[in-house]
């Protein structure tokens, strides 16, 4: 059985989230706790707040054990985007690119088949 948590419009850009994603993804959850623990990525506090909350609708809504689990699936897609101006030189503006992302972790018991 698998259990998930997701959050939206995450201040941080899609690529650096999902370098963070690739180092738990497979990995039990102590394992993926200590990693996001040591990470030193602007990512990972909110990862691992992601993940506790993918463990926590596990055992809660969905029964299961906490000392089972491990991190199936853990991935970053591209949010909306706000576009800002920077005053330059001479009159004219730069485009900044705010992005965003949308970080899901899903968390599963069964085997892991490799």
């Amino acid at each position: 059985m698998e259990a998930k948590a997701q959050s939206t419009v995450v201040r941080v850009s899609s690529q650096k989230a999902g370098l963070v994603c690739k180092l738990i993804m497979n990995k039990p959850i102590e394992e993926a706790f200590a990693i996001l623990e040591n990470s030193p990525q602007k990512t990972a506090p909110i990862l691992r707040k992601i993940l506790n909350s993918a463990v926590a609708n596990a055992t809660e809504n969905h029964g299961m054990t906490s000392e089972g689990l491990y991190v199936k699936r853990a991935f970053a897609n591209e949010g909306p985007t706000m576009k800002r101006f920077r005053a330059r030189a001479k009159g004219r503006a730069d485009l900044k690119y705010k992005r965003t992302s949308h970080i899901t972790v899903v968390v599963t018991d069964e085997k892991r088949g490799k």
